[in-house]
């Protein structure tokens, strides 16, 4: 095992404003990361002989910023706000050690599977997001049923939709996943919800510039049929006729492989980051279970779903991360010496 060396965060940094949206001032940074990369002696990100790829999950203002559509609180309120923070100290003290940053972008519009306007009651209603979920039962009771007025729009058969739902949500029970929840329009492609977190942003642009690694965006999650919690594949990937609807992401999953560590940071704890270190692990232990000790999972860098009153995921987040544990990943906190087999 090697213990990094710490570096100092860099004096632009503003911890209060983790929270805000911002433009990041690329020139500014880019000239500073430069400086930075020469004052501490930070060699480009070929060089390194053990190659780390911290990869994020969905850190996007519409689960980041307290006033957007699905605020990430946690048991604290403030989860997300705390957790990226920590998250952007971590990413300029290690600096020097990561050695590719891959950041998910949740990627969606208006009609989608998971969105009010695809579904409506008897009454021609949308359900209320957030707090409605759909099963099999509301399906064949005819609860819920899909909105007939958007097969046109996506260019698909009413019919074949109708069958297309009762087979995802059925999908979904017979796999162990959570039920379709039906979420407020969210993460919606061409708007502010969907970029980066400002400081998260700018946290990435440093290194990228100080370590001439280019960063690695994955987008997910834009295909109208299927949710896609983890950036590796989606809930589900045939439809109701057998044919694929979707596909694995094996081109990252290759490069997760072959990294010698991985590091996990993101939002949510209880469903997209579980996810896709889920099927990160289903994935390792087809190959080999022992490279599972190479996956790093920052604790104090996600937090999980829980909306007042309503529903608390956090038990089930931790029983993931319990399960990825005992399975050899490593769980460690963003405050600590990074220490990674070399």
């Amino acid at each position: 095992m090697s213990t990094t060396t710490q570096l100092p965060i860099p004096p632009h940094f503003a911890p209060e404003k983790v929270g805000e949206v911002w433009r990041v001032p690329y020139q500014q940074r880019a000239a500073a990361a430069r400086e930075w990369a020469k004052k501490y002696q930070i060699q480009p990100a070929s060089a390194d002989k053990t190659q780390v790829c911290l990869l994020l999950i969905d850190i996007q203002n519409t689960f980041c910023i307290p006033s957007f559509e699905l605020f990430v609180g946690g048991q604290s309120g403030t989860g997300a706000v705390e957790d990226n923070r920590r998250l952007c100290e971590f990413i300029y003290r290690n600096l020097g050690v990561i050695s590719a940053i891959a950041p998910t972008l949740d990627t969606h519009t208006a009609m989608q599977i998971f969105h009010p306007i695809l579904w409506i009651n008897q009454d021609g209603e949308h359900p209320t997001p957030s707090a409605t979920n759909i099963t099999p039962t509301d399906i064949e009771q005819g609860i819920w049923q899909v909105n007939p007025a958007v097969a046109y729009s996506l260019k698909l058969d009413y019919s074949m939709l109708q069958k297309h739902a009762l087979h995802y949500v059925n999908q979904l029970s017979q796999h162990g996943k959570y039920p379709l929840t039906v979420w407020s329009y969210h993460s919606m492609l061409g708007g502010i919800g969907h970029a980066l977190v400002s400081a998260v942003e700018e946290a990435v642009f440093f290194h990228c510039i100080a370590r001439d690694s280019q960063t690695q965006f994955e987008i997910k999650g834009n295909n109208p049929l299927t949710e896609n919690y983890s950036v590796l594949r989606p809930e589900v990937l045939d439809g109701a006729d057998g044919k694929p609807i979707a596909q694995k992401n094996s081109r990252l999953i290759q490069q997760l492989l072959e990294f010698d560590a991985v590091i996990i940071a993101g939002q949510a704890k209880s469903h997209c980051v579980a996810w896709t270190v889920d099927d990160l692990l289903t994935e390792i232990q087809q190959v080999d279970p022992s490279l599972a000790q190479k996956v790093y999972l920052l604790e104090d860098c996600t937090s999980a779903v829980v909306v007042p009153g309503v529903v608390d995921y956090t038990e089930q987040a931790n029983a993931a991360f319990q399960r990825f544990t005992d399975a050899g990943m490593q769980i460690v906190k963003s405050t600590q010496p990074l220490a990674i087999a070399s």
